[in-house]
């Protein structure tokens, strides 16, 4: 069976926490979670040397669990002997699925390196360890914020996936339209790899709102209105979170998504209260 695989259809992302507390909290999320047999977990990573050991941490952490972990790889601001060592230890450590991205550029670093597109990143993993590694790579059902438009965004994603990637998965959405729109334009242009919706909770609107905008997540307006009208009753704000929620990702399930994979936010609760709401 591959990694990736598994007749759940549920993943889940973590970031690295900065604290010991953080990371004492995470093994028990970890262990929740991991009870619920999902394909797979995987860790965020962002350039720089300090976060990057944070990440192979973790990586080294949520392993434990016996779950596939799949460990985020940017390449903007890595060069090509940096990013050949670290799939070296990555192999060496007995890890077999990563997720493949461009990545931002860190804050005071001078150089892009000598990649600067994901679709770059993936030929650059397959040249150097072949078919060792199952690549996971992003989708912006969307667009992506930086994309001159959906089509431009498309020939991008596609590109992607032609390189090697075994499988997307999504920016968080809020729209099932959205996601079968965008599967629907990929399919006509070739793409046959699983494409898994990503899926965030809503516990809190206004972080919620403010990340949103920042990566081109579209919350609908009606959304936005019933959330504002709860002001701070934050169990009121994550009851309906978690009712719409459900419903998409009811609704995507229903409509063939092969799966789902949730931005925990390093929480296990939020999660687990939408996938025991869904139904096989």
């Amino acid at each position: 069976m591959s990694s990736f695989e598994h007749p759940l259809g549920i993943s889940f992302e973590f970031f690295p926490p900065n604290t010991d507390a953080g990371h004492d909290k995470l093994i028990h999320v970890r262990d929740e979670l991991a009870a619920r047999q999902p394909r797979f977990f995987s860790v965020t990573y962002g350039a720089g040397g300090s976060t990057q050991a944070r990440t192979r941490e973790l990586v080294r952490t949520v392993s434990q669990s016996g779950i596939t972990t799949a460990p985020h790889l940017s390449c903007i601001g890595s060069e090509k002997a940096q990013l050949r060592d670290l799939l070296a230890q990555y192999r060496e450590e007995g890890v077999n699925s990563l997720v493949a991205l461009r990545g931002d550029m860190p804050s005071g670093m001078a150089s892009i390196g000598e990649l600067r597109y994901a679709n770059e990143l993936v030929e650059f993993i397959r040249a150097e360890t072949g078919d060792h590694f199952e690549i996971a790579v992003a989708a912006y059902p969307e667009s992506h914020p930086q994309a001159a438009n959906l089509d431009k965004d498309v020939e991008n994603f596609v590109r992607k996936m032609k390189a090697g990637a075994n499988m997307a998965i999504t920016q968080y959405f809020f729209t099932a339209d959205a996601y079968f729109n965008f599967v629907d334009k990929v399919r006509a242009l070739g793409v046959e790899q699983p494409i898994i919706p990503g899926i965030m909770p809503i516990t809190n609107y206004t972080k919620l709102a403010r990340f949103s905008d920042a990566c081109g997540a579209e919350i609908p307006r009606w959304v936005r209105k019933q959330l504002e009208s709860y002001g701070d009753d934050s169990e009121a704000i994550a009851a309906f979170g978690t009712d719409v929620v459900s419903k998409l990702c009811q609704r995507l399930l229903d409509g063939g998504a092969p799966g789902l994979h949730f931005y925990t936010l390093n929480q296990a609760a939020p999660v687990l209260k939408i996938v025991d709401n869904l139904t096989d």
